[in-house]
């Protein structure tokens, strides 16, 4: 067989030089990292360290005994028993390929097919990502009040590896940050299984869900080492102002926070509504933006994301940057498929796609809203983007039911409908929708959740109210 080696390394050379280390490590005894050896037989062995285990005793660590994930811990726990004479409709789901009415764009799987014919990405890449790939980010998020280089980019096995790697860089273990509510679950579950705390600050759904500021800023210490903004939401579908983006920044530069900023939604949003990127606003607070191709090009299962570093004033440094590269290393990172055809998937994919995409999405949260709107009990937040609805119960009017959970596994129960209890997003009383469904399948859904409402809902009793005067 012929050696890559073979030109300039003969075997002699190479027993030599095996020959030499040995002498070497014999005669130091014990390595730089603290590792023992003894010379055996002119071999080189660990040296067995007594054991003082009698039995078997194998146990999970900490990090895996801390790891829970709210969605699963609360929909685990439902017994979720459809009615055999209705099929089933799962509103639950955030993954918008599920009912295959929303395919990728052909651009998108062309530029796979030909990264693939190629053959110039079967191999392993840097744990950072391709250079070539990474520079493609760059230039396609890159605006003047924002510039980006190939440096700035870390590509990872989608935004959720994101967001690890983000909290990882800056935090310790008995920091805390920051967390929207409702919000996504993963940031709870990564955080507290590092030995870090979450504090959870208050959207108000009567302003669109809207960051409740004062409450915000009242949870900042010393300890708080990161603030998480959502925009757009998942789960509310809510998309920020500019204005709003401006007040949120200028807490985070008073306390000297950075900014972790979930962007997997970015450009996600309704016709009317602007969505600027943090970083495109901030002069002085540093952002960790994490996105990735999941959610605006369809192919949540094709794991690409990456984190943009927007430090202008040179707060993250070096030591952030190759804290980052560093735990890139941990993984062998994002697919190198997927990274050879990222040129053309962001550079070739028309506008046409994007622009159906969120027509869909907008017509079908329309009519949800309107739908539910006008269901006694009810009270769903219109959205302004992403794939998400937020509807509240007034569990007054719902006495047959304990909680939001109980109110959703029953209408699972008695109309095959499965929306997500908003207790695994820490927001009691309310339940989200997916409005990826196709639209005859949406309607259906709607007027069942009205049959069943319909069913159980309960005016308040106006001689009670009598009775507590």
């Amino acid at each position: 067989m012929h050696s890559r080696y073979s030109d300039t390394v003969t075997v002699p050379a190479v027993f030599h030089l095996f020959k030499f280390v040995y002498i070497f490590v014999s005669s130091k005894g014990v390595h730089g990292n603290g590792i023992h050896h003894v010379s055996v037989n002119g071999s080189l062995y660990p040296a067995k360290a007594k054991s003082r285990r009698q039995r078997w005793e194998v146990k999970p660590s900490e990090m895996s005994n801390n790891t829970l994930n709210p969605i699963r811990a609360i929909v685990d726990g439902m017994k979720l028993t459809p009615n055999p004479d209705k099929p089933m409709i799962a509103l639950s789901i955030g993954d918008p390929t599920v009912f295959g009415n929303l395919p990728t764009d052909d651009a998108v799987l062309q530029a796979m097919k030909d990264a693939i014919d190629s053959q110039k990405y079967n191999g392993y890449a840097p744990s950072v990502g391709y250079l070539k790939s990474r520079q493609v980010v760059a230039n396609f998020f890159s605006c003047p009040e924002a510039s980006l280089e190939a440096e700035d980019v870390i590509l990872t096995s989608g935004c959720s590896q994101a967001i690890d790697l983000a909290i990882s860089v800056l935090c310790n273990p008995g920091d805390n940050i920051l967390v929207p509510c409702p919000g996504f679950s993963l940031y709870k579950t990564l955080a507290v299984s590092m030995g870090i705390k979450v504090k959870l600050y208050n959207l108000l759904p009567e302003k669109s869900w809207e960051v409740d500021l004062q409450h915000m800023e009242s949870l900042i210490d010393e300890r708080t080492s990161c603030l998480i903004v959502t925009n757009p939401s998942n789960p509310c579908g809510s998309v920020f102002s500019k204005e709003h983006l401006q007040k949120i920044l200028k807490v985070a530069s008073k306390h000297c926070v950075p900014i972790l900023a979930d962007e997997i939604y970015s450009d996600m949003v309704f016709p009317g509504c602007s969505c600027p990127s943090m970083a495109s606003l901030s002069s002085d607070v540093p952002i960790l933006s994490c996105g990735g191709l999941a959610k605006r090009w369809l192919v949540p299962g094709w794991r690409m994301g990456w984190i943009l570093i927007h430090d202008r004033n040179d707060i993250f440094g070096y030591d952030i940057r190759q804290g980052l590269v560093k735990l890139s290393q941990r993984i062998l990172g994002a697919c190198s498929i997927v990274q050879g055809a990222l040129e053309s998937i962001l550079n070739n994919t028309p506008q046409c796609f994007y622009n159906n995409t969120i027509s869909f999405l907008k017509s079908n949260s329309e009519i949800c809203f309107n739908e539910l709107s006008t269901v006694p009990g009810l009270n769903p937040v219109m959205p302004s983007g992403a794939m998400y609805l937020m509807v509240g119960i007034d569990m007054d009017h719902f006495p047959d039911f304990k909680n939001d959970v109980d109110f959703t596994e029953q209408l699972v129960t008695e109309q095959s409908v499965f929306c997500l209890p908003a207790s695994a997003f820490e927001y009691p009383n309310f339940f989200r929708i997916v409005v990826t469904v196709p639209e005859e399948m949406m309607v259906e859904a709607c007027g069942r959740i009205r049959e069943f409402c319909q069913c159980h809902y309960r005016p308040r009793s106006r001689d009670s109210n009598d009775l507590d005067q």
